[in-house]
């Protein structure tokens, strides 16, 4: 049939009319002048000026810039200008320096060509079991292997799997067809090791010795050497790692991605040096390590941490000798501790989802999604089946992993990766300066500047610039948490402490659960209620983040029934000129101890003790307001 006979016929057989045939160039904004960069800055200057900012740098689009690493912020607008050179930087997937991905195709399963299939690159999804139910983790396993994961992680040693149960708990696993990952030092490797002998073992699995990341964590030194014998027992089994590097270590402990990316540089160099000292080549020293990165609800830095981390690590290898083939790095990408929340954990569900997206985006090779659930213990079968479904969707409904490098070539993705790429080096350089990683863990200098980076982001946190939703906003003081047995996992101590976004809020909220009765706030309104919702409703949100509950009334009258000495103001601003000075006097004589105003403090208003006002430290606020209730321990 011909293409014409293909088309439609209209009826009766009318000609089209001129004004509604196709045109061959379809001019979107064509007939539109052009609009520059500085008409842009013009605009935003101007409303930037309306919000009562006047002092504004020669670059107005710096005054919007925001902080997502140490030394890294990203701008509001991104053109071809801020790129530069780096497209020609990047290359192409599957090639050095890696930057748009480690591979051209995808994994087969069985092991295939992925091109003969015509397969895009994909990731394999690798699920975590620490129960220490042995009973337990064999039904878990099974379920997860026949609902879509791909390979396993278990975690062995006290209060997880115990080490002598792994062949009962793989005892129905086709060791050929999933990889396993074991973590848990040299008597989990040992144990894996024995089990594996004289068997086929899938590629993709590890061995997930870190001595470093538990020196980190436990601040004992760690011996080294043994790890080339251990590398060389693994080489029976084809594509059996050796060595992870665990830059989740430096991200739990409150890292940016600038040091979770430079510590595991360090930590990945300091293990080359190991391998190679104790006989392994360069190659063989490259392909015994696997690196593990957190990936955050933060999804743009998340993609350019995976993007970067490529990159800074080939230009490790091609100054170490090694061949293009051994130095694309292994990435396994595992959703953020740090981010999940025990309060609302609900919306964890919503930040892994988006977490895992940025990890397939960024091309990780392995993706863990944490159960929502994670922070208040052993996940149920439940969260262990949205964690695995949420990859399932994405690869299968959102067709994800059927892209090569999505975000490659935006300006935004390749300058932030850029960014990125450099600080980390910076920092990974500093490191070698100090004498290596174990000098600078031993020294303190790794502790410090996890440490101040972990304040500029508490900082952050406490003024809600970076808000937790279900915690810090918007929570939810009627809640009914899900009961979950406590994870029995210990933990190293001692070293680099584990940090969780929402912990201070959440300590605040303990402290309020605690109490015989739920300390409260009075929101002493003024006016009609068109007038004061906007401040009464933002005053709420921000005493309900501490656990406070906040019954409100019409001036100081609802006061005695509120069953509290603290007070809160809130109406407009021409009310407080009006108003609010007699109305604190008010609260005070009907037995309140502390008045705080919802409003800026330039509105110096009398017998107002404290503001609260977008921007202000949070924090602060909350545990004062504690102490004034009598609730500080």
């Amino acid at each position: 049939m011909s293409s014409t006979d293909q088309q439609p016929a209209h009826a009766g057989d009318a000609e089209v009319p001129a004004e509604h045939e196709v045109p061959e160039e379809l001019r979107l904004a064509g007939d539109f002048p052009a609009v520059t960069r500085d008409q842009w800055r013009d605009l935003v200057a101007g409303v930037l000026r309306k919000a009562g900012r006047e002092d504004l740098p020669d670059r107005v689009e710096d005054a919007l810039r925001r902080p997502v690493a140490t030394g890294v912020t990203v701008a509001p607008l991104y053109t071809a200008e801020d790129a530069g050179d780096l497209p020609t930087a990047v290359g192409v997937p599957g090639l050095p320096p890696f930057v748009r991905g480690a591979r051209a195709g995808a994994a087969v399963p069985g092991g295939g060509d992925p091109a003969a299939f015509g397969l895009p690159a994909g990731w394999d999804v690798r699920q975590r079991h620490a129960h220490p139910d042995v009973a337990v983790t064999r039904e878990a396993i099974a379920a997860d292997l026949e609902n879509g994961v791909t390979s396993l992680w278990l975690v062995l040693g006290e209060g997880a799997v115990p080490v002598e149960a792994l062949p009962e708990v793989l005892a129905d696993v086709l060791l050929d067809l999933a990889p396993v990952s074991v973590q848990g030092g040299p008597d989990a490797a040992a144990a894996f090791l024995a089990l594996a002998e004289g068997r086929e073992l899938a590629p993709g699995g590890s061995l997930g010795l870190d001595p470093l990341g538990l020196q980190a964590a436990s601040g004992q030194l760690q011996d080294l050497a043994a790890l080339a014998d251990v590398a060389r027992r693994a080489a029976a089994h084809p594509g059996l790692r050796t060595v992870v590097v665990d830059g989740t270590v430096w991200a739990d402990a409150g890292g940016s991605v600038v040091e979770e990316l430079g510590c595991s540089l360090a930590a990945g160099v300091a293990y080359l040096r190991a391998l190679t000292e104790g006989g392994l080549s360069v190659d063989e020293a490259f392909g015994a390590l696997e690196f593990r990165f957190s990936a955050s609800a933060d999804q743009f830095t998340t993609i350019a941490l995976l993007r970067a981390a490529r990159r800074t690590w080939d230009r490790v290898g091609e100054a170490s000798g090694a061949t293009p083939d051994v130095r694309a790095q292994r990435q396994h990408a595992v959703t953020s501790s740090v981010m999940t929340t025990r309060r609302d954990p609900w919306v964890n569900m919503l930040r892994t989802t988006v977490a895992c997206f940025a990890a397939g985006v960024g091309g990780a090779d392995v993706v863990t999604v944490q159960p929502f659930d994670a922070a208040l213990g052993l996940p149920d079968a439940f969260s262990r089946r949205i964690a695995r479904n949420t990859q399932s969707l994405l690869v299968e409904e959102g067709s994800l992993a059927r892209v090569l490098d999505p975000g490659g070539g935006s300006w935004y993705v390749e300058s932030l990766t850029e960014d990125v790429a450099r600080a980390a080096w910076e920092w990974f350089t500093e490191i070698e300066r100090a004498g290596g990683l174990v000098a600078a863990l031993t020294s303190g200098l790794v502790a410090e500047r996890i440490g101040a980076a972990w304040a500029e982001r508490s900082d952050r946190l406490a003024h809600r610039s970076d808000a937790i939703t279900g915690v810090s906003e918007f929570p939810n003081l009627a809640e009914r948490l899900p009961e979950r047995e406590p994870a029995a996992l210990v933990l190293p101590t001692g070293g680099l402490p584990r940090v969780r976004a929402a912990q201070a809020f959440e300590e605040l909220r303990d402290r309020a659960d605690a109490a015989s009765t739920r300390p409260a706030v009075y929101l002493a309104t003024i006016g009609p209620v068109a007038r004061h919702t906007a401040r009464a409703s933002f005053a709420g949100n921000l005493f309900q983040a501490g656990g406070l509950a906040t019954p409100a009334g019409d001036g100081a009258s609802g006061l005695a029934d509120a069953g509290t000495t603290v007070a809160c103001v809130c109406g407009t601003d021409r009310d407080y000129a009006e108003s609010a000075a007699a109305l604190a006097a008010d609260l005070r004589a009907a037995g309140a101890t502390t008045v705080w105003l919802a409003g800026q403090p330039s509105l110096d208003v009398d017998g107002v003790d404290g503001y609260v006002y977008a921007g202000c430290d949070a924090l602060a606020v909350l545990r004062a307001v504690h102490e004034q209730l009598g609730g500080a321990e």
